[in-house]
């Protein structure tokens, strides 16, 4: 890992000093961070206060400072008198400052570096070429998918010594981006996976945007690329045809490219042949779908044009598995809280997962335990290997550990007296005792040899096997899209009622308050009852509250909707029996929803007069609820409604001696309505992925799935479920999957009204859903017990769900019975 002094530092980004200690000629930066939630190390760390849309990093200086950060890249002018030991090194653009001080660190190596950029593919190419190579060589990476103008400079500081070979992946979304990462990354080795649509919003078109990406080859003496894709050769032939540069195509089409494949599939795995060199070979590989071989070839490609060809990195290629790119969060026995990340295991990723692990924490204060195998192919010795991660154990506060594999079994003793180690997964298991793992977080983290997945099976809990996966990237993706229509003042106040729409409110809330959002609302006052004791402490309304629930409810600090003057009566009476002062109430006015809401004037002016006067209640805000603010034919209703609610708003906010927030907008009139924003919006299905059009370029964040329990052949005249309404006119193929409207899958998608993903194909249900199971016609697939099933997600959309059960995709989402359990995965 990169160390620099302060004085290097200045000169590489370009800045100045804007303050100097006796130190700075001897301080050293051993870690950056453009994020304050995830600095542990503040002795060492420089902060890059980034600059964006949507985010100042200038606003947590003070608060690094409090914690003990010493060292700060800025953009802004400092008030330095209040950082006397601080050191501000000033630069016009802390981005542009970030990506300099990256690409000081990469020209520091003269190892081989390859980056490799594209549509799709990306992040599985780069994994998979570590799978095949990290034994023979020493591999430097993204960790994740790390692949941004800021994820790129943060993977390439990671560049040191130990290394042999860097990979990078480079992703970009605009013009003018690629040329930045091609000076960070300065690659020897390129590689093309392919063109497709993703990202292309920014781009007039596919051929703009592929000679955008290929910016980032112009360093490389070797680029990597499939000849079958003709937009991608012919223009790669016309840009770097002529310079001298090794173009190295391959292709399943022909014959005469650099190297020719041949793929022939079979049911679940692939033969590959092809000849190098005079000596023709044939492999068997674990993939038969179009995707997966793609990015086979490219990893082959490059083993080949790069002369790392062995025999035991071909006898890899038949050991290749999926990718799994993100973190999951599943519910653990004994009320602990599982995060699996056991496909792989290096020092960056593991970084990464102990930042999760510890953000999962921090508000419950659950202990930490950490369940690490060997590290393998690390650049360390054993004993460097073993004291680095006990410096990661004692930096993120890890209170429980337990390593796996020779090398963490023979260091034992450098992790106290406390810390379990085994020689094997086997040996762990052999003694595994579930009553010993209660109330923790549990971060399962090993290399793939080490099979964890068998020890996720003994700590997970039993559900059976339909699932909803909640994306939690999707999920953050959305919000900022959202927030990226905002005016910078402009709060946000995020729906979580209703199990978050199906989603699980607990782990949604904490996603959300690491992300810093202004307020959560929920329905009744038990919901946020269960978000105070889970420790979160953003706060909270209560838009349904009942009298019974208010002690509670000032107890917790749960801020009550004010609809009406006897709920404001029997609320300041509960305050005033429990002795509070200045507790915060929301106001619900009556525009034209014609639901819950005050609109007679003399109630308004009694309760604007009495909270200030009496001094046991605040108004905090004052808000209504548009009534379609989706549908454009009743536009002229909504302006109606915002007039409506200036006019009864306006005396409220004006007599009180706090600055009072008002708030009209829902998702939809977010998007649509953005002149009326104020100093709040209320943000509720839109976060999951509804919007109004394509311009937001929302994404699923929700997928539920099931797998197949039977196939079985029905003979002509049979019929299928009850009712004997499934009718069989001729032999059909019927899988039977373990779902049913106990579940949330409605009756109305029974006898063809729904289908079904499965193995690349809808197909559609066949007879009465019955409760706990459905029947799907696959008359014709090649499908069998075992194989997964989407209900809902990347190929049957919610809104299409939502029109074949004839209802809104809310009624979906939280139709979703919590007997389904909830999967949260993050990369």
């Amino acid at each position: 890992m990169a160390s620099f002094s302060l004085n290097e530092i200045v000169g590489c980004i370009g800045g100045r000093l804007l303050t100097e200690t006796t130190s700075t000629n001897n301080a050293f930066i051993q870690s950056i961070s453009i994020d304050s939630r995830t600095i542990t190390d503040v002795g060492s760390c420089l902060f890059f206060a980034l600059k964006g849309i949507r985010h100042n990093g200038h606003q947590y200086l003070d608060d690094l400072y409090k914690r003990g950060v010493r060292a700060f890249v800025v953009s802004e002018m400092v008030d330095t008198t209040r950082f006397h030991e601080a050191i501000f090194i000033q630069v016009e653009d802390t981005l542009l400052g970030l990506q300099r001080l990256a690409a000081a660190v990469r020209s520091s190596y003269n190892y081989p570096v390859l980056a490799i950029t594209g549509s799709n593919g990306k992040t599985i190419v780069k994994e998979w070429l570590y799978d095949l190579l990290h034994e023979p060589v020493k591999i430097v990476r993204n960790p994740k998918s790390y692949n941004s103008q800021v994820g790129v400079p943060l993977s390439v500081w990671n560049m040191s010594d130990k290394y042999e070979l860097a990979i990078f992946e480079a992703g970009i979304s605009q013009p003018g981006e690629m040329e930045k990462l091609e000076s960070v990354i300065q690659p020897t080795h390129g590689l093309y996976t392919n063109l497709g649509e993703a990202h292309q919003e920014n781009f007039s078109s596919k051929t703009e945007k592929l000679l955008e990406k290929l910016k980032l080859f112009e360093s490389c003496a070797t680029i990597i690329y499939r000849k079958d894709q003709q937009a991608v050769h012919q223009q790669i032939q016309q840009k770097y045809g002529m310079s001298g540069k090794k173009l190295f195509a391959w292709s399943t089409e022909d014959k005469e490219a650099d190297l020719y494949l041949k793929f022939v599939r079979e049911t679940n795995t692939s033969r590959l042949q092809f000849s190098w060199n005079g000596s023709t070979y044939q492999l068997s590989v674990p993939f038969s779908d179009d995707a997966s071989l793609e990015n086979i070839g490219h990893c082959l490609a490059f083993v080949l044009a790069a002369g790392y060809l062995s025999n035991p990195v071909l006898l890899g290629f038949e050991k290749l598995q999926a990718v799994a790119m993100r973190l999951e969060l599943k519910q653990g026995i004994n009320n602990c809280l599982l995060i699996n990340d056991y496909y792989n295991s290096d020092i960056n990723s593991l970084t990464i997962a102990l930042q999760f692990l510890k953000n999962q924490s921090l508000s419950n204060k659950l202990p930490r335990c950490l369940i690490l195998s060997d590290i393998e192919q690390s650049g360390f010795s054993g004993l460097e290997l073993a004291q680095e991660v006990k410096r990661l154990l004692v930096q993120y506060g890890v209170d429980r550990f337990i390593g796996i594999g020779f090398n963490l079994h023979q260091h034992r003793m450098l992790f106290g007296r406390s810390a379990e180690c085994f020689q094997s997964t086997e040996a762990f298991l052999e003694v595994f005792n579930p009553s010993t793992f209660k109330n923790e977080h549990i971060l399962l983290k090993g290399a793939r040899d080490f099979r964890f997945e068998r020890i996720a099976s003994v700590l997970q809990k039993k559900y059976h096997q339909t699932q909803l996966e909640i994306n939690l990237n999707a999920l953050v993706e959305n919000l900022n899209r959202y927030r990226a229509r905002l005016n910078p003042g402009t709060k946000i106040m995020i729906m979580v009622k209703a199990f978050s729409y199906g989603s699980g409110t607990v782990e949604i809330a904490r996603a959300l308050e690491f992300q810093k959002v202004d307020y959560l609302a929920v329905a009744v006052a038990d919901e946020g009852l269960e978000l105070r004791q889970a420790g979160i402490s953003t706060p909270i309304i209560v838009m349904n509250p009942e009298e019974h629930s208010f002690e509670m409810m000032l107890e917790y600090r749960l801020e009550p909707n004010i609809y009406s003057m006897e709920v404001f009566e029997k609320f300041n009476q509960a305050a005033r029996s429990m002795a509070v002062s200045n507790f915060p109430i929301h106001l619900k006015l009556e525009t034209g929803m014609h639901r819950l809401g005050l609109s007679a004037a003399d109630e308004l002016e009694q309760i604007a007069t009495r909270v200030p006067s009496e001094g046991r209640l605040r108004i905090q805000s004052v808000f209504s609820h548009l009534a379609a603010s989706d549908s454009a034919d009743h536009d002229d209703f909504t302006e109606k409604q915002y007039q409506r609610f200036i006019a009864l708003s306006e005396p409220l906010v004006k007599n009180q001696p706090n600055s009072v927030i008002r708030h009209l907008l829902n998702s939809a009139g977010i998007e649509r309505f953005s002149a009326y924003q104020m100093e709040m919006v209320r943000l509720g299905i839109g976060l999951y992925g509804i919007a109004q059009s394509d311009v937001l370029q929302v994404e699923t964040v929700a997928r539920w799935t099931t797998v197949i329990s039977q196939v079985k052949i029905v003979d002509v005249g049979e019929t299928v479920g009850y009712g004997r309404k499934g009718k069989v006119p001729e032999p059909k193929k019927i899988a039977i999957i373990p779902v049913g409207y106990a579940d949330g899958y409605d009756r109305r998608l029974s006898n063809g009204g729904g289908q079904v993903w499965i193995a690349g194909n809808q197909y559609p249900i066949i007879g009465n859903i019955c409760m706990d199971m459905s029947m799907i016609d696959v008359s014709g697939a090649n499908v069998q017990a075992g194989d997964p099933v989407e209900l809902m997600g990347e190929h049957i959309h919610l809104n299409d769900l939502a029109q074949w059960m004839r209802t809104i995709p809310y009624e979906v989402l939280t139709g979703i019975s919590q007997r389904v359990r909830r999967v949260y995965v993050q990369e």
